[in-house]
């Protein structure tokens, strides 16, 4: 992993901590939560305080994630809203983190001027033992306050406040006074800077886990499923009726039509959709050469279309049916049938305009695994075990193109690929929505009546 982390590709973007004032407030909130204190006097944080050199000192990589499940956070400042989530069990937690630190910046500013402010985001289990105990999260609630409480007080304080101007007679209770003059000793004026932070709550509908091989758990759609990318014989008994594997395609292309989930790249509006077919179609061509032994170093996109022409009778099926839709966008040739049972199937989509298009994209990422920048931005943690296996002639040819290509503009590739006329929204604060009448899909569901799972 070495390349990935000299150009900035692992661990970028993290935070560094190298003050002994905030080092000592590090260890305040870490002692707070865990009971354990680092010895190092320099590391790095990503957006909920997690350390990679703390975690090899306490040979703990989940010493903020007890049993993957429960996501303590510490906060030093709030420019941790741009660091990455390092090993995430969850794809949610890091935007819920995000748009709890955005939504709450001015106050974690002044809190964070004084105090580290530690936190949970808390759901309604302490393990996950089996898969069904994951259909168990339903809402992730933040609870956060400074290691000396000082949110806490405040509110006790507000409290007394109203108390004191409500109340007859409160001119004369000296017991009421001296605490509130106790209490905003250590928290100031409340009255004119408030010390509160937004209660925040999220609903945990649609969202994939990396416990038990990766799941994705699509329940807020019209026709729910569980995709796992393990075997899935393997799950036992969860509450969902239609549970599949990456080997079931043919079920997992008709889930994401039938709700609406995806998009054809060719006829995607706002994007160069024969462009990004022939990138797909180059990076399939370097997975043949890296086989073949080919030397990829400094390899650009003529060295690559030389490559393809030299082993044309070795491309495989996904590099076949990608070259037919671009001569379609291109050429105004046939419209190639490649349905689900085609390799190239899943590469030629992409998520549509919906709120889980990212989750989309992520499970996009692991049925289309040789494009390997879709894989790198929206499945890091699927990139990074392929990325451990592939020969060394691939991992420099990617290492170099993500940092020439990727890395100069990330928001620009970004929505050049998975861009649409509206942003994707964050995680929503829980809102009850009216309840839909079932329509005849609903009761049997669109792959036919089958047994209910126990």
């Amino acid at each position: 992993m070495k390349r990935l982390i000299e150009r900035g590709l692992m661990f970028g973007n993290l935070i560094h901590v190298n003050s002994p004032v905030l080092v000592e407030r590090y260890n305040r909130a870490l002692k707070h939560l865990t009971g354990k204190v680092t010895g190092l006097s320099d590391f790095h944080v990503d957006i909920s305080g997690y350390s990679p050199e703390i975690g090899a000192e306490l040979g703990d990589e989940l010493y903020l994630n007890h049993a993957g499940v429960n996501r303590q956070f510490i906060l030093l400042t709030t420019d941790q809203k741009t660091a990455p989530l390092l090993n995430a069990k969850f794809s949610t937690n890091r935007s819920i983190l995000r748009q709890f630190i955005v939504e709450n910046e001015a106050q974690l500013f002044a809190l964070t001027a004084r105090d580290a402010v530690a936190g949970e985001l808390v759901n309604s289990i302490f393990t996950a033992e089996k898969p069904a105990n994951l259909f168990d999260i339903r809402r992730i609630r933040v609870e956060a306050d400074t290691t000396n409480g000082a949110v806490a007080t405040a509110s006790e304080l507000g409290k007394m406040i109203t108390r004191f101007k409500a109340e007859d007679g409160a001119w004369y209770d000296d017991v009421l006074i001296a605490k509130m003059i106790s209490l905003a000793k250590r928290t100031g004026d409340v009255t004119r800077n408030p010390v509160a932070l937004t209660s925040m709550n999220f609903a945990q509908s649609n969202f994939w886990s990396a416990h038990f091989g990766g799941l994705y758990l699509f329940r807020d759609v019209d026709h729910p499923a569980v995709i796992t990318s393990a075997d899935k014989s393997t799950l036992g008994a969860v509450p969902m009726d239609h549970v599949f594997d990456l080997s079931d395609r043919a079920q997992i292309a008709k889930f994401l039509k039938i709700n609406n989930l995806v998009e054809p790249i060719v006829k995607a509006r706002g994007i160069d959709g024969a462009a990004i077919l022939h990138q797909k179609m180059e990076f399939i061509v370097a997975e043949m050469a890296a086989i073949l032994g080919e030397d990829l170093t400094g390899a650009t996109r003529r060295d690559l279309r030389n490559i393809g022409r030299r082993h044309a009778d070795l491309l495989p099926q996904e590099y076949q049916g990608l070259a037919a839709l671009a001569r379609w966008a291109e050429e105004d040739g046939p419209w190639p049938h490649i349905d689900s049972a085609h390799p190239a199937y899943f590469y030629s989509l992409r998520a549509a305009d919906v709120p889980d298009a990212d989750l989309v994209n992520m499970l996009l990422a692991e049925l289309a695994p040789l494009d390997i920048r879709q894989l790198f931005i929206c499945h890091k943690e699927a990139f990074y075990r392929s990325y451990s296996k592939w020969p060394d002639e691939k991992r420099a040819y990617v290492v170099d193109f993500l940092d020439r290509e990727y890395q100069v503009d990330k928001a620009g590739t970004r929505e050049a690929l998975f861009g649409h006329d509206a942003p994707m929204e964050e995680p929503q604060v829980v809102k009850k929505t009216q309840a839909r009448k079932p329509d005849i899909i609903d009761l049997v569901g669109p792959w036919g009546a089958v047994k209910r799972r126990k």
